[in-house]
């Protein structure tokens, strides 16, 4: 399953999901600050509480995270 990005100014989501278990699967995502060339994007992980039983399921719940993430974001 393919990763989503979203980006809001400085700031770029990218929804994927992984693994966890027998048939369960958590969305994550990786909020990335890129000041710009020459610097590292700083980067912080962000797990969604609850497990899902389809990949496309924990996909969704991260695409939500992301969006709630960015919403919050003043830039």
């Amino acid at each position: 399953m393919e990763d989503v990005t979203y980006t809001k100014g400085l700031y770029t989501a990218t929804a994927s999901i992984r693994d966890v278990g027998q048939d369960t699967w958590q969305g994550i995502v990786t909020l990335a600050r890129d000041e710009g060339e020459g610097t590292d994007p700083e980067t912080t992980v962000y797990e969604v509480e609850a497990t899902s039983s389809t990949p496309l399921e924990a996909l969704e719940e991260a695409k939500a995270l992301a969006h709630r993430i960015l919403g919050e974001l003043e830039l």
